[in-house]
């Protein structure tokens, strides 16, 4: 079944995505980082386009792919730094918000690690590829 391409019927709301998706190549975090971040939560989200395309880029970026595989199951890995913890607990938390937000725990170890500004530039990574999953999943980009 054909769905709505968006790109073509809404081409403002399409560059505005592009322009925060620009704004992204801006921020003040490792390649690889943003990569996995936009990996995790299209795993989440089941978006299979959004989780081979940050892969292959992952991988462009340094990324390893026993890393990759292990993501889903960062948790439990020793594989993920304190840092990367944190920043994907964040991934998690944020992607599923309606479950229970943003807890204090997650965002006060987040600032043991990152600057405020760091912190704005993560939220804004995750918020954005959520919103590109949730457009990829509805049209079956």
């Amino acid at each position: 079944m054909s769905r709505v391409n968006i790109r073509n019927t809404q081409p403002k709301a399409y560059d505005a995505m592009f322009c925060l998706e620009g704004y992204l190549g801006s921020i003040d975090l490792p390649a690889a980082l943003i990569e996995v971040v936009k990996i995790r939560a299209s795993q989440i989200n089941g978006c299979a386009f959004c989780i081979q395309m940050h892969s292959d880029a992952a991988l462009k970026a340094g990324e390893t792919n026993k890393r990759l595989f292990a993501l889903p199951a960062w948790k439990e890995s020793a594989l993920f730094s304190d840092e990367e913890r944190a920043v994907l607990a964040l991934t998690e938390e944020i992607t599923l918000i309606s479950r229970q937000g943003v807890s204090d725990q997650v965002y006060t170890t987040l600032q043991k690690h990152f600057k405020e500004e760091q912190i704005a530039q993560l939220i804004m990574l995750i918020t954005v590829i959520n919103a590109w999953n949730r457009i990829a999943v509805s049209t079956h980009a």
